[in-house]
């Protein structure tokens, strides 16, 4: 989930000419965007260079549902498409403005899994020119890693944690990497990764009203663990958590949620939430004052609202299961996600050879801000 502004346009202008994944022109020097096309969100991403990484310049985000009823039929729904060209065309628009140095467009387990899903991503290129490619579950992982480096070596955690398992839920799928951490150094690679095919449209769409329910609500948690114990058994991370050894990371719209709700926050703010460390037993608390305000309340509730509604008791039943398998007692909290680690790739990468251009700027509507809906046992950066 992306929990930044979002911004809606009025009247868009025509599609940019087609470019491919990397993309450079000779706008301002060092201006990026990332565009992350999940099975829920869609995404984007435009920032430039700065000491400590980069400066967000713009942001975007929107509820598409893409990968609605694709558990159930396999494919990409019609109406979900739609809702995620516009979405995409509004990217294109705003990426456009600015004029930009380079752009990557990446797609996740929606377009993975669906079997329309690479005609859909033909579609994408022939009405936005935006060209997407699909990344493989490792690179989602990877990226993930990237995007939490800085949080992964943080001062507050201790020196003896070299060992991390970050997670990010998403609408399709959910993500688990083993980290290894070198705090001198401050580097970071992946020892292992799992990607269930459990997410909180698939878990809320498989339970339906159950997920509301005490029982149904413990039936996902148990159908969750069951998936992650083998990664268990291959990793033996329960054995480095017992020796002090390992941080829990999560960057996903979940944990950010049980976050807000655990400093009682009035409305969702990204400043107050990133990075920080939430203590296992206030963030089931939190999990626990969601499920008592039940689905009526959620849609009403300023830091979850209508659109989030059916996913975030799911999303909670993941998380619990995760932290059931790896108990470790605090998480860290991250606002981060795939568009973070893409531009900080294209940032550090200076060998990229420049690709065909596109045109600087297309025709658009001034935009009109929207709001985005997007304490005990808690400390902030």
């Amino acid at each position: 989930m992306d929990n930044s502004m979002s911004w809606r346009d009025g009247q868009e202008g025509p599609p940019f000419s087609h470019a491919s994944g990397f993309t450079t022109n000779h706008g301002i020097p060092g201006m990026y965007a990332a565009i992350d096309l999940g099975t829920n969100n869609c995404r984007l991403m435009i920032a430039t260079p700065s000491a400590d990484g980069f400066r967000v310049v713009d942001s975007f985000s929107r509820i598409v549902r893409l990968g609605a009823g694709l558990q159930r039929t396999g494919l990409l729904d019609q109406d979900a498409m739609d809702r995620t060209v516009d979405a995409l065309k509004i990217c294109a628009a705003r990426m456009g403005r600015r004029r930009l140095r380079r752009y990557r467009a990446v797609a996740t387990e929606a377009c993975r899994r669906a079997g329309n899903g690479s005609a859909f991503l033909e579609r994408v290129r022939r009405e936005t020119g935006l060209d997407i490619g699909v990344i493989s579950p490792r690179e989602e992982a990877e990226l993930a890693m990237d995007s939490c480096a800085a949080l992964l070596h943080d001062e507050r955690l201790s020196p003896a944690r070299n060992r991390a398992v970050l997670f990010d839920i998403g609408g399709g799928s959910t993500e688990v990497a083993w980290v290894r951490t070198e705090r001198r150094s401050r580097s970071q690679d992946l020892i292992g990764y799992i990607s269930l095919p459990v997410g909180v449209i698939t878990l809320a769409e498989q339970f339906g009203h159950a997920a509301f329910t005490e029982d149904g609500y413990r039936h996902m948690v148990d159908a969750v663990t069951r998936q992650l114990r083998a990664f268990e058994d291959v990793h033996c991370i329960g054995r480095e958590i017992s020796r002090g050894n390992v941080s829990l990371m999560g960057t996903s719209g979940t944990i950010t949620t049980l976050a807000s709700i655990a400093l009682s926050l009035a409305r969702y703010s990204r400043a107050a939430v990133d990075g920080t460390i939430l203590s296992a037993d206030a963030a089931l608390a939190a999990i626990r004052t969601l499920a008592e305000i039940g689905p009526d309340g959620l849609r009403q509730h300023p830091c979850v609202g209508p659109e989030r509604a059916l996913y975030v008791l799911p999303g909670c039943a993941i998380f619990e299961a995760i932290h059931k398998i790896w108990p470790v007692p605090e998480i860290v909290v991250a606002d981060r996600g795939l568009r973070d680690g893409m531009l900080l790739r294209m940032i550090n990468d200076s060998t990229m050879a420049p690709l065909s251009p596109f045109p600087a700027a297309l025709p658009y509507a001034r935009p009109k801000l929207t709001t985005a809906l997007t304490t005990a046992g808690v400390s902030r950066p």
